[in-house]
């Protein structure tokens, strides 16, 4: 876990893809916000079409890669969550999200993480590939 956390730490844009509504694949970028509890929490807004596509299609991917040529895949369920405390600690800790949201009870603002997550972290070096279940 800690590996997969600090690849996403220093390298926290991250590319989202989910099914759409029109059975087609979308991609959007999003920001990995922070790992609390061993799950790793993303967070949107219950307005846009990603939260209507998530709450249809649930399963997701998830890369981002390092000037490196690293690269993380992450894949797993969403599940939402309301835990105040965690919303906090992401308006506290991101000013972009603090600057959309203000708040942590703002009834838009919804962080999700992935359960039964897979990550794999791969290169260009020949190696095998590294795969951690979270």
């Amino acid at each position: 876990m800690n590996e997969v956390v600090k690849f996403l730490d220093e390298n926290p844009v991250t590319y989202v893809a989910t099914i759409g509504l029109d059975g087609k694949p979308k991609v959007r970028p999003f920001q990995f916000m922070l790992e609390n509890g061993g799950k790793l929490y993303f967070c949107t807004n219950n307005q846009k079409d990603v939260y209507q596509q998530i709450q249809k299609f649930p399963y997701i991917e998830i890369t981002t890669s390092s000037p490196d040529f690293r690269w993380i895949r992450l894949s797993g369920k969403v599940v939402f969550s309301e835990d105040i405390e965690i919303k906090k600690a992401i308006i506290d800790n991101s000013q972009l999200v603090k600057s959309l949201y203000q708040t942590a009870d703002n009834p838009i603002f919804k962080i999700f993480y992935l359960e039964d997550a897979k990550a794999t972290i791969a290169d260009f070096s020949g190696e095998p590939p590294k795969e951690f279940l979270l």
